[in-house]
């Protein structure tokens, strides 16, 4: 959905928001429509949505959550650095960063916070990225600054971390509730390419079974949800 803007808000830097949730949008489009350089011009709850709409738009941000129906904010962080790279990505999830920022930074987006921050560090995320600085937590950039120096031995990285993002993305909906056939659909592959990337997921995780498979998949997704 476009938002019609004055002459006066055109001037402002324009934020693009992409979530599943009405109700963040709606709280984002609250705080961030209160400042006086900032202004949403559109929203989206879906990846195929916010590729369209932010190709017609050309916001300077784009606001985007890891989980999105049907597909990963990290596909769509990847889309819309080739797409439209003028446009900047700041991640905003509820999921833990330990799990996604590193993931996220990588696909393109320069910046990833929690939405349990308060609504001033939110703000504050918009504008440092916007102004080119990435941003994120001290914990997670110490973390990844301690990884890219090579203080952290690779055998050291969790199961979890050795997924390649389809893989992660493909787990994700299986703790969803997805089968395999819903994936396939969903992500607009085929049956036989989502039950390679369980094989490989089975294998990194030493996974026996595809009900083990499906019981880590359900218990990694509460406890997102729980974090």
């Amino acid at each position: 959905m476009a938002t019609s803007l004055s002459e006066k808000d055109r001037q402002k830097r324009l934020v693009f928001l992409v979530d599943d949730h009405p109700l963040v949008r709606e709280w984002l489009t609250n705080l961030i429509n209160q400042q006086a350089d900032l202004v949403v011009c559109g929203e989206a709850e879906t990846r195929p949505q916010a590729i369209e709409r932010i190709a017609v738009l050309k916001p300077d941000i784009a606001i985007v959550d890891i989980s999105l129906k049907g597909s990963s904010g990290l596909e769509l962080i990847k889309d819309i650095t080739a797409i439209c790279p003028s446009v900047v990505v700041l991640v905003l999830s509820m999921h833990d960063e330990s799990h996604y920022a590193e993931r996220a930074l990588r696909a393109g987006a320069r910046g990833y916070i929690m939405k349990r921050e308060n609504t001033r560090n939110v703000i504050v995320a918009i504008r440092r990225v916007l102004s080119g600085q990435p941003y994120l937590s001290n914990a997670i950039a110490t973390l990844i600054a301690t990884r890219l120096a090579g203080a952290q031995p690779a055998s050291g990285s969790t199961p979890m971390e050795q997924l390649s993002d389809r893989e992660l993305e493909v787990f994700q909906m299986l703790g969803q509730g997805r089968g395999t056939r819903q994936i396939a659909e969903d992500l607009g592959i085929s049956l036989k390419t989502v039950q390679a990337y369980c094989a490989r997921i089975k294998e990194k995780l030493n996974l026996q079974s595809a009900s083990e498979l499906l019981r880590e998949a359900l218990r990694w997704s509460e406890q997102l949800r729980q974090a």
